[in-house]
């Protein structure tokens, strides 16, 4: 009795995330809205560095990206490098309607 060969299924590949606009039309960044309230902007700072596991330590004092000392240039920081760390989907850059995304270079 012959055993009959499986059958190759190709395998499927995964695009990138919805939103992910990185692959589509160059690179895009996370930055804070300047219009938003003081209080949210520092929340969403304390949780991308608490919680959310961003490396702040350029916008600690003394840091590389120090200055500015504003709380919307940290939290740009901030929230930037939480959303190249998670895939620059557009989830990735909304800490409470704090931030948006932008193909500007904010540095």
């Amino acid at each position: 009795m012959e055993e009959k060969a499986e059958t190759a299924v190709p395998v499927s590949f995964l695009s990138p995330p919805e939103g992910n606009t990185t692959f589509l039309d160059g690179t895009t960044w996370c930055v804070a809205l300047a219009g938003a309230s003081q209080i949210d902007l520092q929340n969403a700072l304390d949780w991308a560095c608490g919680l959310g596991k961003a490396d702040c330590k350029a916008i600690q004092d003394g840091g590389l990206c120090y200055e500015p000392d504003t709380l919307v240039s940290h939290a740009s920081y901030a929230f930037n490098n939480y959303y190249q760390q998670n895939g620059n989907s557009d989830i990735a850059c909304n800490f409470g309607g704090t931030a948006a995304v932008t193909k500007h270079n904010p540095s």
